[in-house]
């Protein structure tokens, strides 16, 4: 007789409750926010859509207000999303969260899909060419392997 152990976190078995998208305004991010928020209708999940702030050393920015631009992306993305949410009322209904985080973008994707507890993570793919090289920030989630991940092109 086997014996079942109760480690309180079952991945898989009644689809996700928690799917979460990163997004910073690039094609790609977008169109991996609209696959996320399809999969989170037909799964009755929540669509967690995460924006990570990037942080700068003091002194690289040569005196530009990094803070004010970057929280004015975060803001733009809000608005874009709530006007994509509201065209979409009662003819696709999804529950979303929008939320910003803070670090470069693997670590603060990390950090988020911890805390809110993702089951399922989908990126974009990335668009800068060096990033074929070094690796991009979907192979690093891939390669850490804590949760399914979605890259989409």
């Amino acid at each position: 007789m086997t014996e079942h152990v109760n480690t309180g976190f079952e991945r898989g078995t009644d689809g996700p409750k928690v799917i979460l998208a990163g997004v910073d305004g690039s094609e790609s991010s977008l169109r991996a926010a609209a696959y996320a928020a399809g999969l989170a209708r037909r799964q009755n999940a929540l669509l967690a859509l995460v924006y990570v702030q990037p942080v700068v050393p003091a002194g690289a920015a040569l005196g530009a207000p990094v803070a004010d631009t970057t929280g004015e992306i975060a803001e733009g993305l809000v608005a874009e999303i709530r006007g994509s949410a509201e065209r979409l009322r009662g003819i696709y209904e999804v529950r979303w969260e929008f939320h910003t985080f803070r670090g470069d973008p693997y670590a603060g994707l990390v950090s988020a899909a911890r805390e809110l507890m993702a089951d399922a993570v989908v990126v974009g793919a990335s668009e800068q060419a060096g990033h074929r090289i070094i690796g991009s920030v979907a192979i690093r989630l891939v390669k850490a392997g804590r949760w399914p991940v979605t890259v989409v092109p």
